[in-house]
């Protein structure tokens, strides 16, 4: 039987593990904290994250990552973006030689502007062909309710991806393989920044017009930056890239939406983070995003708007004022 271990126990990661079991996947969930391990491990719940959902009984959890490694096919990765590098420090040494490590992150890490792929290859020493990343219109509440959805399994090495499909596909989950992981990690990055200027607009109580602007102008920013980084366009067309982008944008259910919405209701970033209180990836990523566009010489004006309302103390409705303001252009994607 296909082994699956899953670090970090928040939403995705416990939704995620519900997913994997019912594909027939062994899993077993990694957390730091001994309280929500225990809950897992003896009432199969995790009612911190997922309150009235009821893990199926194959799914076990532990505090030890040697333990949950013993023998695993997969590693799943679901903690914070920030924080993977200084984990997988800690992890790697415990990795089997066969294992595939998968990420379920959506974030660019602050100051290198690496891929969670990236960091993953650059800290452990594996090749492309074992790490893979999981992105989609993804709602840890939505899947754990058993909600059909859609995703993108992508991995370098398309035997990889192929084999990690079969171990995540369930009759409400479907995974569809890629091996643009750079298509796939950009628009799931990308796709939270966006979804916090949906938020903002929503905050302010404007209306779908603005919506649907900023999600397809925020979508031409995606692919501009993924062509310039080497991904395949028509990728920012599928699940990782406009359905993602779709459903983070539209949904109560995204930290980034709930968040962006706090800001364009007046609250201040400090109060936003006390109300949402779990990590919302486009606040810290918002940056590296734009660095990265920087780098490459890529504009991303919706992308810097939300830079300056969350870390340059600006106000939505004057960069609402200067984003409007900017010269009139021809309609392109790239």
């Amino acid at each position: 039987m296909t082994r699956a271990a899953i670090f970090g126990a928040g939403n995705w990661g416990t939704a995620f593990s519900l997913v994997l079991a019912d594909a027939g996947t062994e899993t077993v969930l990694c957390g730091r904290r001994a309280s929500v391990v225990d809950r897992i491990e003896q009432e199969h719940q995790n009612p911190e994250y997922l309150p009235g959902i009821l893990l199926p009984e194959s799914v076990h959890a532990t505090t030890d990552p040697g333990a949950a490694l013993e023998g695993a096919d997969f590693l799943v990765l679901t903690v914070p973006a920030q924080s993977l590098r200084e984990s997988l420090i800690r992890w790697a040494p415990l990795i089997p030689a066969q294992t595939v490590l998968v990420s379920l992150i959506k974030g660019i890490e602050l100051g290198t502007c690496m891929r969670m792929s990236q960091v993953i290859g650059e800290v452990t020493g594996v090749g492309p062909d074992r790490v893979a990343v999981v992105s989609g219109p993804n709602l840890a509440q939505e899947i754990a309710e058993r909600h059909p959805a859609a995703s993108v399994v992508a991995c370098a090495d398309q035997a990889v991806a192929e084999r990690l499909q079969k171990a995540c596909h369930s009759t409400y989950f479907r995974p569809y393989t890629n091996t643009d992981v750079i298509g796939c990690e950009l628009g799931g990055a990308v796709k939270n920044v966006i979804g916090l200027a949906a938020g903002i607009a929503d905050g302010m109580g404007l209306g779908d017009n603005t919506k649907a602007s900023l999600i397809t102008r925020g979508l031409a920013e995606t692919a501009r930056l993924g062509v310039a980084l080497g991904a395949d366009p028509y990728t920012f067309a599928g699940l990782a890239g406009l359905g993602d982008l779709v459903a983070t944008c539209a949904s109560p259910l995204s930290r980034n939406h709930r968040f962006g919405r706090l800001l364009g209701s007046g609250h201040t970033v400090a109060e936003a983070q006390q109300e949402v209180r779990q990590t919302t990836e486009g606040v810290k990523s918002c940056a590296s995003v734009l660095e990265l566009a920087r780098r490459h010489g890529v504009e991303m004006p919706l992308v810097e708007t939300v830079v300056a309302v969350v870390h340059e103390g600006r106000s939505p409705r004057e960069m609402l004022a200067a984003l409007m303001a900017r010269s009139a252009k021809s309609e392109s994607l790239y």
